[in-house]
Parts: C-alpha cells; structure tokens; sequence
C-alpha cells in the first residue's frame, strides 16, 4: 500500500466512524427526549399539589389579591377572598399557589399572603396549615 490508498483506506473509516458517531448522539438525544416526556407525563395527570393545575398558572386566579398579599395594612377584596375560598379548599394548592414563582415575581409576600384567609374571615380555613417555613393563621 502506498501513501495515497492508506489515505484514502483511513479516510473512508473516519468517515464511517463519525457518521457512526453522528448516529449514536441522534440516537441517545432521541432516548433523552422520551425519557423527559415520559416524566412529564406524571405531572400532566396530576401528580401536583393542585391537581392537573399548575400552580403558577393557578396563581393568576390571585390577582385581586396582589396588594393585600404585599401589604398588611391593605384591604382585602371580596374578589380576592372568593379566590382564596375556593383554592382554600384544597390547602396544599393553596399553598404552592402563595409559595409559586408567578407569586415571587409578582412581589407577594408569603408571610402576608398567609395571613389572607384569616383577613377574608374564611370561617373554614385551614388554621396552623404548615406551608413551608409558614403556618397559616
């Protein structure tokens, strides 16, 4: 073999190999890719704290309460307490809800978000509910 038929010998196996190598990435992207939607699976069907929603989408339903939950002082709407009633039915989306990043973004302040229910007068509120580092009054 002379220097141009090893060239050309070698050269069609590192063509080989990096379409081999090409292959297996697609290959294992692929995997990764129905691995993530297998485990999003779990949460489309409602495995979260409120249900089959997502609590930052829930925490849009707390608008009405946006100063009440920044300001102690602020009054409570009765828009915002009908809202707080009724995800108050299920405390633990209630509290994902409060803890929610949509919340934090929008400056609420879980120790006063917390103290909603009991402003609102909800009779059937879920008092000493731990909500992380938070207990609801």
């Amino acid at each position: 073999m002379n220097v141009c038929s090893i060239h050309i010998f070698f050269g069609k196996e590192t063509k080989n190999l990096n379409k081999m190598a090409a292959t297996m990435k697609n290959i294992l992207l692929f995997g990764f890719a129905v691995i993530l939607v297998i485990a999003g699976l779990g949460e489309v069907n409602g495995a979260g704290e409120c249900g089959k929603a997502n609590p930052d989408m829930e925490a849009f339903k707390l608008a009405p309460c946006a100063s009440a939950a920044t300001d102690e002082n602020a009054s409570v709407s009765s828009s915002c307490c009908a809202a707080v009633k009724k995800l108050g039915q299920n405390p633990k989306c209630l509290c994902a809800v409060m803890l929610s990043n949509t919340a934090k973004s929008s400056g609420v302040k879980p120790e006063i978000a917390m103290t909603i229910p009991k402003r609102c007068n909800i009779a059937d509120r879920p008092v000493g509910y731990k909500c992380g580092a938070y207990t609801l009054p």
